[in-house]
């Protein structure tokens, strides 16, 4: 990811935007949407590694333009929920954050399934099996 920043003129001055800071909302947007489990730094020996909230912008790519920003989106599913619909709601949630956060027109919001997260049995502690 760059350290590029948006720059919007104003009357006043210019509003810089970092690229992280796009990273980082869409990040957020995306963790909060039923059925992910994390954001995935990507594939590292065949299996995908979760995220904690303290790195979402390494499970997201962003390119600003003047006015545009393509957003790439890597996360892990929680077994059982439906992909396409969690992709639909992760891309809808992400354009309206950076859209209404930034000002910027989010034009591609692409997601990446990299893996699937088996939570353990109840009985058991908070252990997550991630296969991808």
């Amino acid at each position: 990811m760059s350290v590029q920043e948006e720059v919007i003129p104003t009357e006043l001055g210019n509003i810089k935007i970092a690229d992280d800071v796009v990273a980082i909302i869409a990040g957020l947007a995306a963790t909060e949407v039923e059925g992910v489990a994390g954001m995935s730094g990507g594939l590292a020996g065949g299996i995908a590694d979760i995220l904690g909230k303290r790195n979402l912008a390494k499970g997201v790519k962003v390119e600003v333009g003047e006015r545009q920003a393509a957003i790439d989106v890597f996360i892990i599913v929680k077994f059982g929920a439906r992909i396409p619909d969690v992709a639909w709601k992760i891309q809808e949630s992400v354009k309206k954050a950076i859209e209404s956060m930034t000002g910027l027109e989010a034009n591609k919001v692409n997601v990446h399934v990299q893996g699937v997260s088996f939570e353990a049995s109840k009985g058991e502690e908070d252990e997550v099996e991630v296969l991808a």
